[in-house]
């Protein structure tokens, strides 16, 4: 009897998460045939899960998916909170992404503006922990360099999809308000856990602070960046707690940075954007999302000519998306409430993107190492990795956090 043979690259897969992946292919009618295991992706692009690509060649047919598998060292597993990161996107893919297409389909939105996610085949649970999504690249979706500025037509694409993405919080929120408290508690807050995982990781956040220091030559730069880190480490839980009791907080995407976008593009032109990677969702303030993406997306040439233009545009697109609903802006998120609240959030939002600096630049070589620390659970060596930058990632190190001063400055949110 013929049956499905797995080659590649099966190296730090558990034999339960190879077990969930062939009943997950079975289910799709694969019951023979060859099933390769890939790398996706360059050091650098991903280290909250081991990402692979999965090739299924049967006798009816091919599939490909994109696996997202959790580590099994426990100490790795406790200081970067994986099954935290995995409940919370499982979460997301399978009930609150599909609730919220659902909402879009009954009050009959065009399917070209509704909201567009992977699908997910399937999702195991702890402690070994795999997510299986369909592979976007095969329906003509690509990646951007995170070394570079997204265009003004990416962010465009992005920031109307961003809003609305938040939009449909505030209609479940309205029309569904058991279903939306229901989620907001479930989901749970990364960043709180990470930031109580232990010294070692507080020491990487605050190393990454340091570099940051050690570049910057004005004074003045300096006394901005300083305490930064911190600021996001002592606020974050209380800002959380604080959105939990807030009419104006939604699912936020949590993670808006290059890497974790798509996008499908035809000649020159961005034909559709698509969020991925939810793991740190959690109910909280839409404009943290907005300075999220802005800020670890753009560099501050981009910035400047943009950066009232995409709040406009955000808040535009909130307003049309809301009215669909039969829910006016100014009742649910009036313009005044988001502009105070990306100054509410501003001092944290630089301390993250002072953090992402240290992802966003590095060099694949020297993300290779770290990503070997993270798989071996080896705490004090991923510390280790951090400030030991060449020359050419410190170029870039200092320039991005130039840029992130001197924009936070220009705007007003510090």
């Amino acid at each position: 009897m013929s049956q499905l043979e797995f080659e590649g690259q099966t190296e730090n897969i558990s034999e339960s998460q190879l077990e969930f992946i062939k009943d997950v292919i079975e289910k799709e009618g694969f019951t023979d045939g060859k099933v390769t295991i890939e790398a996706v992706g360059e050091p650098g692009d991903n280290y909250g899960a081991n990402v692979k690509r999965i090739v299924i060649e049967g006798e009816n047919g091919n599939l490909t998916m994109i696996a997202k598998i959790a580590p099994t060292s426990e100490p790795i597993r406790l200081a970067m909170s994986f099954e935290l990161m995995f409940s919370n996107e499982t979460l997301l893919y399978t009930e609150i992404l599909p609730k919220m297409l659902e909402l879009q389909k009954n009050a009959e939105i065009p399917e070209e503006d509704q909201i567009k996610f992977p699908k997910c085949y399937g999702a195991n649970g702890a402690p070994h922990e795999v997510i299986l999504l369909e592979d976007l690249k095969t329906s003509g979706f690509t990646m951007m360099d995170r070394f570079e500025s997204l265009s003004e037509e990416h962010m465009s694409s992005v920031v109307k999809n961003l809003a609305i993405y938040h939009s449909l919080s505030f209609v479940l929120r309205n029309k569904e308000p058991e279903t939306y408290d229901d989620y907001k508690n479930k989901l749970q807050d990364l960043w709180g856990a990470m930031t109580k995982g232990g010294p070692d990781l507080l020491g990487f956040f605050n190393q990454i602070e340091a570099v940051a220091l050690q570049v910057l030559e004005d004074p003045e730069q300096q006394d901005i960046v300083k305490g930064k880190v911190g600021e996001v480490i002592e606020r974050v839980g209380e800002m959380t707690e604080f959105e939990q009791s807030s009419q104006f907080a939604v699912i936020q995407h949590g993670d808006c940075w290059t890497n974790n976008i798509m996008f499908k593009i035809e000649g020159e032109e961005v034909q559709q954007s698509m969020l991925i990677d939810y793991q740190q969702s959690k109910n909280f303030s839409p404009a943290y999302d907005l300075l999220y993406l802005v800020f670890n997306c753009t560099d501050h040439e981009m910035r400047v000519r943009n950066y009232y233009d995409w709040i406009d545009d955000y808040h535009d697109e909130l307003e049309d998306s809301l009215s669909k609903y039969g829910l006016a802006v100014n009742d649910v998120y009036p313009r005044e409430q988001l502009n105070a609240d990306l100054k509410r959030y501003g001092k944290i939002a630089l301390g993250c993107a002072i953090l992402m600096t240290g992802t966003l630049t590095i060099s694949p070589a020297e993300a290779s190492k770290i990503k070997e620390a993270v798989e071996s659970g080896n705490m004090d060596e991923i510390v280790g990795q951090v400030g030991n930058y060449n020359a050419e990632t410190l170029v870039l190190f200092k320039k991005r956090i130039i840029d992130l001063v001197e924009s936070f400055t220009l705007f007003g949110l510090l």
